[in-house]
This record gives C-alpha cells, sequence and structure tokens, in this order.
C-alpha cells in the first residue's frame, strides 16, 4: 500500500480527531438524554439533534441506540498502553500495570461519564445482555495482543485459555463492584482478582 505524502498526514490525524471529537460529542449527549428521559424514552432523532448532527451521521458512528451507551472509547488506549510495557513483564502483569496507567490519565469528567454508562449498563435489561457479548469481543481482542506479546498464536487455546480468564476476572469484578460502585471500586477489584489470576486462583 502506498504512503500518504508527509505533507498530507496532519490531515488524516486531524481528521481522526474531528472524528473521535464527534463520536465522543454523541455518546455524552446520549448518556445525558438517557438520564433525564430514560433510556427506552430516548430516541435516536432526540439524540443526533442534541448532537447537532443528522440520524444518518448517528448511525455512521452507531449502528444501534446500544452501542452508544457500550462503546468504550479506552479500548484502544489500553492496548497501547500494555502494548508499551516492558517484555520481561508476563502478560498479566502488563495488564495491571496499563489499566493503572491508562486510570491515571483520565480527568475526572472522563470517569464521570464511564460512571454514567456502567449505570445506565446494569439498570437496562437489554445493555445488560449486550455488555456480556462485549465481553466476548473484549476476548478475542486480548487473545490478540497477549498473543502478540508472546510471540504465540492468537487462536492457540493456551492464548485463548488465559484471555478467556482475564475476561472472567472482569466479569466477576463487574457484577462484585454491584450499582453504586465507583470506576476506582472496579479497578480495584479487577486489580485484585487479576492478582488472585496469577497466584494461581488459591482458596
Amino acid at each position: 500500500m502506498s504512503q500518504l505524502p508527509s505533507d498530507d498526514r496532519p490531515a488524516v490525524g486531524l481528521r481522526e480527531r474531528k472524528k473521535a471529537k464527534t463520536r465522543a460529542a454523541i455518546q455524552q449527549h446520549a448518556l445525558r438524554l438517557f438520564g433525564e428521559q430514560g433510556y427506552n424514552a430516548t430516541t435516536v432523532e432526540q439524540i443526533a439533534e442534541a448532537a447537532e448532527v443528522s440520524p444518518s451521521t448517528f448511525f455512521r458512528y452507531f449502528p444501534t441506540k446500544e452501542d452508544v451507551v457500550l462503546y468504550d472509547a479506552f479500548d484502544p488506549v489500553l492496548v497501547e498502553a500494555f502494548r508499551a510495557q516492558p517484555a520481561e513483564l508476563s502478560p498479566i502483569q502488563a495488564l495491571r500495570e496499563a489499566m493503572w496507567a491508562v486510570l491515571a490519565e483520565l480527568p475526572a469528567e472522563e470517569l464521570a461519564l464511564q460512571r454514567e454508562r456502567d449505570v445506565l449498563i446494569r439498570s437496562v435489561p437489554e445493555l445488560r445482555a449486550r455488555m456480556l457479548d462485549e465481553f466476548g469481543r473484549n476476548m478475542e481482542l486480548l487473545a490478540e495482543i497477549v498473543a502478540e506479546r508472546v510471540g504465540r498464536r492468537a487462536d492457540e487455546l493456551a492464548v485463548r485459555t488465559l484471555a478467556g480468564a482475564v475476561i472472567g476476572v472482569g466479569i466477576s469484578a463487574w457484577y462484585t463492584a454491584g450499582d453504586h460502585a465507583t470506576t476506582d471500586d472496579y479497578l480495584a477489584l479487577m486489580d485484585a482478582g487479576l492478582a488472585h489470576l496469577e497466584a494461581g486462583l488459591p482458596l
């Protein structure tokens, strides 16, 4: 594939930043409206109007109304933080370090947004069901970056087993945190669960 001329690269970066800004604005307005009106009472048209985009633009960023809640902007940030960890760390150690590195960079308003998402997901049955699908998608993503780190294939049983165990920790932490936990509470539980996994799951 041919590379863009060097003077075009900033434009590509600007375009991606604009897309990320639009996606974030749509999600922020959606969460605000869901809080004010309720999830089921809020339409895509209302969200689009509040975000000053067309409904068709909404659907370019989010295929469904559920997706506007489930989208997590920090997945790619966490992936890059994981890749940046020292090679001598085990995959679980690297993940624990990456989680706290990303958390340390999050401003208070972003933490509040994550909290709003979590409360909404827990309160709406269809979102809770879709969240389990998201855990499955995250397992595949985790298998890919773990395989990359250890020089194995993502479809190997050992790699998928590790990825599945980590996602199991995430599900356990999510349910243990309950309806009133903060993002810090969830991450502390996640970190403790990963430490327990790394220790061999002693009881």
